[in-house]
């Protein structure tokens, strides 16, 4: 039986290299479709991955709204549902398709991910890639990027979370600034699948058949270093992963709180000096962290290569 073939789909808005580097590493996997869905007039991203003859890219202008016979949606969420869905109907040629976003990378290990959907029954129509989210460098750490991971159980995780985190423990989720959920990747050709950001439907039912990849995770470049978290942090409080209508990081009776009101709560305190210790503390690779962070076991450290990925599969891109 032949493997599987997979591809991915997302919607970005990002440099040019950060587009390829996405679209390289996925390729470097064996994808065999990337659709990419240019929330931007990036015309350098689009004629890049356009040259690329496993490359799908889409100008989202426009003409494209128009031709969805839709309005374009305001939220970039619904973008990413209409734009998935687009993706889905053109995925005739892929027996998995998952919907990612820009700063996440799949990672597996052991065995490469078509031999794991491979394994999966025939009655799972999707499976879940749980997360690890990226820690700053702190200072000269190498090639290596590292990352923290948290328990998929609730009640490990909160014990664990206050255990690492110290006071900011129970405010966070897994430690996280962002989704501890993960992403889907889920079968194609099923007339009735609906997809959202971290789950799939099929007619009323949520995540029909569901399995965990054990042997992948979601690299979640998601505050890689301090400027990009503070160049995305307004808009992530408005609209994004920390807005306010998202729920807290843990039970209110124990002190949990939104992101949006753990963020807000430490400028108005001590403004960016105080949010930039709560960063140090949190979200970056200090011995201090990385010994916690082991002796739970749920350091990871991984050298991405990304730059030489770009060069192997876009070499003619700037």
């Amino acid at each position: 039986m032949a493997a599987p073939k997979w591809g991915l789909v997302a919607t970005v808005r990002a440099p040019t290299s950060e587009i390829l580097n996405f679209a390289a590493h996925h390729l470097d996997l064996g994808a065999h479709r990337v659709f990419i869905y240019l929330d931007d007039d990036n015309i350098a991203a689009f004629d890049a991955l356009k040259a690329h003859p496993k490359c799908r890219p889409t100008l989202t202008d426009g003409q494209y709204w128009q031709r969805l016979g839709i309005k374009r949606r305001v939220k970039h969420q619904s973008r990413q549902f209409e734009n998935a869905r687009h993706a889905y109907a053109r995925a005739n040629d892929l027996d998995w398709l998952t919907h990612i976003d820009v700063d996440e990378l799949l990672w597996p290990d052991r065995t490469d991910l078509a031999t794991q959907l491979a394994s999966l029954p025939d009655d799972c129509l999707c499976a879940r890639i749980r997360p690890v989210e990226a820690l700053a460098p702190d200072g000269d750490t190498g090639p290596m990027t590292h990352f923290k991971a948290c328990a998929p159980d609730r009640h490990a995780r909160r014990r664990q979370t206050r255990d690492i985190y110290g006071a900011f423990g129970p405010v966070l989720n897994g430690g996280f600034l962002s989704h501890v959920a993960g992403k889907m990747i889920y079968r194609t050709g099923i007339a009735d699948l609906r997809v959202q950001i971290h789950n799939v439907f099929r007619g009323e039912r949520m995540n029909p058949g569901q399995q965990t990849l054990h042997d992948t995770e979601l690299l979640h470049l998601h505050a890689p270093g301090w400027e990009r978290f503070e160049d995305a942090l307004r808009y992530r409080l408005e609209k994004g992963s920390y807005r306010a209508e998202l729920k807290p990081g843990g039970p209110r009776e124990e002190g949990g709180m939104t992101m949006h009101e753990l963020l807000t709560h430490l400028i108005e305190e001590g403004g960016m000096q105080q949010l930039r210790e709560f960063f140090r503390d949190v979200c970056t690779a200090t011995p201090e962290l990385r010994e916690r962070l082991a002796g739970h076991g749920l350091l990871r450290s991984y050298h991405l290569n990304l730059a030489e990925k770009r060069m192997r599969h876009f070499p003619d891109a700037p």
